[in-house]
């Protein structure tokens, strides 16, 4: 696997586990409702005596701070990649394509025109001699 690739996958994964540990941690409110009566024990008894503010904030500070380094990786990477500046240079012409467009020369509409038999069409030819004109020429 290309670096790349693997950068981007651990980017993802990094994105996914913030929003999780943003998920599980406690909004401001959620202290006072503590001191009416309710949380016995919930998360503190998992987490120790200071809760679970703590190890989660930090928990998610850390991995913000790994997400922001690896974007700036990614982002290093994408511009320093030695690639073609266009698509079209990196079309290779061969010799077989050169005899594809011979033959799409010789043809007209799929069926082959031998090159001595003229071609017979509705629009005239381009004359250099002067056309003659039904139109009289403009008075001054």
């Amino acid at each position: 696997m290309n670096l790349d690739v693997i950068l981007l996958i651990l980017q993802v994964f990094m994105a996914v586990a913030i929003i999780g540990l943003i998920l599980l941690q406690k909004g401001k409110g959620a202290s006072e409702g503590a001191t009416f009566g309710g949380g016995g024990g919930g998360a503190g008894s998992v987490f120790g005596a200071s809760g679970s503010s703590n190890f989660l904030s930090k928990s998610t500070a850390i991995l913000a701070t790994c997400f922001f380094l690896n974007s700036i990786a990614l982002a290093y990477l994408a511009g320093h990649r030695e690639a073609p500046a266009s698509v079209i240079d990196t079309i290779e012409v061969s010799s077989e394509a050169a005899v594809v467009t011979d033959q799409a020369a010789e043809s007209f509409g799929g069926v082959p025109m031998p090159a001595d038999v003229p071609v017979e069409s509705d629009v005239p030819a381009a004359v250099d001699a002067p056309v003659e004109s039904d139109v009289p020429p403009a008075a001054e």
